[in-house]
This record gives C-alpha cells, sequence and structure tokens, in this order.
C-alpha cells in the first residue's frame, strides 16, 4: 500500500469514527419508573425508551443498559407518557384588556412575546400546539424558529390571521374609522366569493388551517351579540374552499346558533362552544364536528373582572357567558360528540394550560378522556395521528414526566417535572 493510500485509508476510518460517535451523541436512553404509551392503556412498571434523532426507537420493559456514547435520562420515579397538545393558544399575546395597544405596538412584536411564551408552553408539557390567530407572519415565524430548533417551543401549527366579517370579532374595532381601516389585517371578507378568496390567500400565506370568528367574541370591543356573523353560505364557501386546498377550519363560536350553522356547513372544529345547546351539539354529531372548549380562557377573564383590566362592554360580555362554561362539555359527551383539548392561552398566562384538565373533569370527563383529548383525540384532529399523542416505535420523540398517574389524577399534568420536544431535552 503506497502513502497515499494509507492515508486515504486511515481518513475514511477517522470519518467513519467521527460519524459513528455523531450518531452515537445523538442517541437518548430514558429509564422509566412507569409509562403510559396510549391513553387508552394503562400504566406499565419500569420501562426503557430509545431516542434517536428525535424519533422514538423503542420500548422495552425494565431498566436496560445504556449503550456506549447515548445519553441517559434517569426517570425512575417518574410516570412517563405523550407530550401534550393545546389546539387553541395564542403565543404572541400575553392576557391584558388594553386594546388600543393594537395601534401602538408593531406585529414584530409579537414574534418577542412568542419567544418567551413558546419557552412557556413547552416547559408546561406541551410539545405541539395549535397557534389560533396571530398577525400575518408572527406564528409563521416562531413555527419556523421552533421547528429548526432556534426558538425552544412546541410544535406549532398555525392558522396566521383569522378572517371575520367586516367589524366583528377579529377585525379592528373601537377606534376612528380611518384607524380601525389602517389597522385591518385584510382577511375580513363578505360574500361566498370574497370569503373563498380569502382562504386562497391565507393558503398561499402560509396558513397550516383557517381560522373563522364564526360568532361575536367576548374579548372584543363591538357589543353586537354572541351570535353568527356569518351567514350560512359564507362559512360554506369558507369550509369547502379550505377542504379542497387540503386545509381544516377552526370556529371561534359562541351562540347555539351560530354554533349549529358552522357545523352544519363542514366547519371541523367549534372553539369555545359556549352557549351550544341540545340541538347546536346534535348538528355537530351529525357532521362530525368535534368541541375545543377552552374552559381555562373563562377561568382567566373571571380573574380580570372588576379590576380594570377590561372595558365595560367587555365585562359585560365575560358576565353573560359565566353561568354557561362547562355546559356544552356536559352536553357533548352525553351525544358523544368528540372533545378535543384547548385552552385559548393568552387569554390566561401561559404556563398554565394544564389547568383546563381538572376544568374538564369537573363538566363531567373522566382522567383518561381528559388526558385522550390531549393526546390522541387532538393527535387525530391535526390529522397527526401516525407522528404524535402516543409513546410507540417510529413516533416523534415527544415525552413529558409527572410525578403520579394521570390516568387516576390528571391534574397531575400540572406539575410537569421533565420534557422532551422532538428529541431535544427542554432545559
Amino acid at each position: 500500500m503506497t502513502g497515499t493510500q494509507k492515508f486515504a485509508a486511515g481518513l475514511a476510518a477517522s470519518l467513519l469514527a467521527i460519524a459513528a460517535t455523531s450518531a452515537q451523541a445523538q442517541t437518548t436512553v430514558i429509564h422509566a419508573g412507569s409509562v403510559i404509551r396510549d391513553a387508552s392503556g394503562e400504566a406499565s412498571g419500569p420501562a426503557t425508551i430509545t431516542v434517536t434523532d428525535g424519533r422514538i426507537v423503542s420500548i422495552v420493559d425494565g431498566i436496560q443498559p445504556v449503550p456506549e456514547g447515548a445519553a441517559m435520562v434517569h426517570l425512575v420515579d417518574k410516570t412517563v407518557l405523550p407530550g401534550l397538545i393545546d389546539l387553541h393558544v395564542h403565543l404572541t399575546g400575553d392576557p391584558g384588556g388594553d386594546f388600543w395597544k393594537e395601534a401602538t405596538e408593531p406585529a414584530e412584536w409579537g414574534v418577542v412575546v412568542g419567544t418567551k411564551n413558546a419557552l412557556k408552553t413547552v416547559k408546561a408539557g406541551f410539545t405541539t400546539v395549535r397557534e389560533a390567530g396571530s398577525a400575518q407572519h408572527t406564528a409563521f415565524s416562531l413555527r419556523r424558529g421552533t421547528a429548526e430548533g432556534i426558538i425552544p417551543g412546541p410544535r406549532i401549527i398555525a392558522a396566521g390571521p383569522p378572517l371575520a366579517i367586516v367589524g366583528g370579532h377579529g377585525d379592528i374595532s373601537g377606534f376612528l374609522p380611518e384607524v380601525n381601516a389602517l389597522l385591518a389585517s385584510g382577511y375580513s371578507c363578505t360574500g361566498a366569493v370574497e370569503c373563498a378568496e380569502k382562504v386562497r390567500r391565507a393558503s398561499q400565506n402560509g396558513s397550516d388551517l383557517i381560522k373563522i370568528t364564526a360568532t361575536g367574541g367576548v374579548l372584543s370591543q363591538q357589543g353586537r351579540g354572541l351570535e353568527a356573523h356569518f351567514t350560512d353560505n359564507e362559512m360554506k364557501s369558507i369550509a369547502d374552499t379550505a377542504h379542497s386546498l387540503g386545509l381544516k377550519v377552526m370556529a371561534h363560536a359562541h351562540g347555539a346558533r351560530g354554533i349549529e350553522a358552522a357545523a352544519r356547513a363542514g366547519i371541523d372544529t367549534i372553539d369555545h362552544g359556549t352557549f351550544a345547546d341540545e340541538q347546536a351539539i346534535r348538528v355537530m354529531k351529525a357532521n362530525g364536528t368535534v368541541l375545543v372548549p377552552t374552559l381555562m380562557a373563562f377561568k382567566g377573564v373571571s380573574e380580570g373582572l372588576g379590576t380594570g383590566m377590561y372595558t365595560p362592554v367587555v365585562e359585560e360580555k365575560i358576565r353573560m357567558t359565566m353561568s354557561k362554561v362547562g355546559k356544552a362539555v356536559t352536553e357533548a359527551k352525553r351525544q358523544g360528540v368528540t372533545v378535543a383539548f384547548g385552552t385559548d392561552a393568552g387569554v390566561f398566562a401561559h404556563g398554565r394550560n394544564a389547568g383546563e384538565f381538572g376544568l374538564m373533569r369537573n363538566a363531567g370527563l373522566t382522567d383518561r378522556e381528559a388526558l385522550a383529548s390531549a393526546t390522541t383525540i387532538a393527535a387525530k384532529v391535526l390529522d397527526m395521528e401516525n407522528e404524535i399523542g402516543r409513546i410507540a416505535p417510529g413516533y416523534s420523540a415527544d415525552i413529558i414526566a409527572v410525578d403520579g398517574n394521570p390516568l387516576e389524577d390528571v391534574t397531575v399534568l400540572e406539575n410537569v417535572r421533565w420534557v422532551m420536544a422532538r428529541g431535544k431535552v427542554v432545559d
């Protein structure tokens, strides 16, 4: 062998060794005291979970040896389970009633606020979220930042600006007309044709799904009730156009008849569902519509009543809703409508998302049903049931650890002790 050949052979061996070391460094072995692989199953005994390149490779009973070069996580006194999913958050905002900030803060500030809140959210155990309405590019920037590992935070499925009627919830109001026009997002629409065009524009600009404000809202400055805003034809146009593009539609909806109309139009999820009555739930059941109840939103806004946080028109609407909180969940369970987990974080302080579990239980869900709502059920709503929501080989390594057993007491999820998101341990 010539000197050149020896050098080439040595270089090749060195590169292979470096590659092998690098591959090993990307493997993490988790020693768990107990594992809940799926909300439909039971907690196991001690187990070893192996993660490589962000994916779960294996789950083996018992505490197994750690391969040379792999990282080890010692959780032998914890219950390990899939990362949680919140289907309704607003990462780019914080609670407060200062609506005039729309006129004083640039949209870019939302990325700064969102960076803070993304970390709070993932540390609370929520490794995937559905961002339910933001300025044009703020949530999309956060989505990219967390996906590329630049910003610590959850996987983000982002709607971007919501579609609204002119002057309705989701459109700017409360200022002089010329200021309202200047601050408008450009996604309000009138008539089926224009609403279809706005859906296509949202898709063009990067929306993962379409968010609409199907009824009036509690925290907006317009006080014209909480029933349907869009016409039946407008909502059907939005749903049909979105579905033709492979996008789902989530609807902010409070009033019963507005909820019924949205479900009949083919909207995929009803978020809030505050005044949903037996008839509205029946239409949701017939159309396969999912309820995302956001009970923590009402708890959050109730804490601000009488403090000067909200304007008088908003306070009046908050008080209207308080006697109805949770009743839609009870009726949905009775009729067999799917209930999925969402909180409206941003209306209350980010990081408190898991407070929703106890409220869902108070409304009639079992601990197991509440856990499923934030894992397997939420994953299916996102069409990601083969990617997240379970601890299984091939799934994304979105894993959390808690004290106790959430199948017996789901409120233990309010104190998550350890988080791995897409294979990376959250510090």
